[in-house]
């Protein structure tokens, strides 16, 4: 899948986007002591869920990297099958986290690791071999890298490119799909790829799969704890000793950018507009329509202030609906009302992605559920402003 263009969406390095006006200090100011409380319970609460989702794409990672383990110590097409789902199965608690990101916080501040846990799109051939060059890639370049490290697959990451995606989710996506060439289903790259005497560079091919889920695990891990709420002196003490208002800005803001911006526009309606598959999230492995689904389950997450872990049990508390309610009944009402629409409409875009971006009955139900999308976003920003706040709901240039 290699890009036409490079839009570095989500491999951008973020610094927060938010904006005070006087007006809205002066509001802050005449806050009442329990509207102050309920903000900070607010806060709490979001980083409780912050934690648990964040925890518990660990934990999926963390079983990914065994899938993975067994997959290449004995190749068939039964342990390709495995990994394959404990990939599909990774992608839903952290796609949730996709709402965390947009305002400086750990994921996304100078030394942020998204970039290397999620960076799209890429470039097939920086990794390995695709369809007309058998020996294209890091894992056939034994001369140049003849020990594959994961110091080496960190520091290749963008170098040169931001499609030169060496790490993350979607690096380990293609060495388990291969190239997407089909219209209508994923990429069938064989098991024999891993099967020494039969895939060209199959050890290497191995070494690099394992290698890639060690640094993804190893990035979640620095996000648990960031967000840990054991721990002394980490984000979540310093985000939580801020002021209530200053949190709710940043949270605001990331998931009125997810929702007005990130999704609606790159991760959906770009490809709409292209018709194009090089445009999609997950292509290797046709699942972009559950990563479009799981970052807006994200955002009614944090506006309801409750998140379904991975087991079933839920992490609960005041959400930001309540919030808003208390300066705003009507709007926290259609807030609420939005958001459900909202999860409707992606809900309904038929899959695969790439074949509803193309097929004219279908491209009405995706831009749909872009319209809605980003009229989600705008009462968003319009929330903030009822909480005597202003947030940038858009992409940096």
């Amino acid at each position: 899948m290699k890009p036409t263009k490079c839009r570095c969406q989500c491999q951008c390095q973020w610094s927060p986007v938010v904006f005070v006006i006087g007006a809205a200090i002066a509001l802050v100011g005449c806050t009442s002591q329990d509207s102050t409380e309920q903000r900070s319970a607010a806060a709490s609460t979001y980083a409780d869920i912050v934690f648990a989702s964040y925890e518990d794409s660990l934990e999926a990672a963390r079983s990914l990297r065994e899938a993975l383990t067994n997959f290449t110590a004995n190749p068939s097409e039964e342990t390709l099958a495995a990994a394959r789902d404990s990939w599909l199965a990774a992608r839903e608690p952290y796609g949730q986290t996709e709402a965390y990101r947009f305002y400086g916080g750990p994921i996304d501040d100078e030394d942020g690791p998204e970039a290397l846990i999620n960076a799209w799109p890429l470039d097939e051939a920086y990794i390995d071999y695709v369809e007309g060059d058998d020996s294209a890639g890091i894992i056939n370049a034994v001369e140049e890298h003849p020990e594959l490290t994961a110091e080496l697959l960190i520091s290749s990451n963008e170098a040169g490119a931001e499609e030169n995606v060496s790490t993350g989710f979607h690096a380990i996506e293609f060495l388990l799909w291969g190239q997407d060439l089909s219209e209508s289903g994923a990429g069938v790259r064989p098991h024999t790829d891993y099967v020494e005497g039969e895939g060209n560079n199959a050890s290497r091919r191995a070494q690099y799969l394992n290698l890639a889920a060690d640094v993804l695990v190893g990035h979640l891990q620095e996000l648990v704890v960031a967000w840990d709420p054991s721990g002394s002196g980490n984000y979540r003490a310093s985000f939580l000793a801020q002021e209530p208002d200053s949190a709710l800005q940043a949270i605001l803001t990331g998931i009125g950018v997810l929702s007005k911006s990130e999704l609606a526009g790159e991760r959906m309606f770009t490809a709409l507009d292209n018709q194009s598959q090089e445009d999609e999230h997950s292509c290797f492995s046709d699942n972009t329509h559950r990563d479009i689904i799981v970052n807006a389950v994200g955002i009614a997450n944090v506006l309801r202030g409750s998140y379904e872990r991975v087991d079933g049990t839920t992490v609960t508390g005041t959400g930001l609906i309540e919030v808003i309610a208390e300066a705003d009944e009507a709007l926290a009402a259609d807030l609420r009302e939005r958001s459900a629409a909202t999860l409707e409409a992606v809900e309904a875009i038929p899959v695969p992605f790439d074949r509803a971006i193309v097929e004219p009955d279908q491209r009405v139900l995706v831009l749909e559920a872009v319209y809605r999308l980003q009229e989600l976003g705008d009462r968003i920003a319009d929330a903030a402003s009822a909480l005597g706040l202003m947030i940038n709901t858009a992409l940096p240039e």
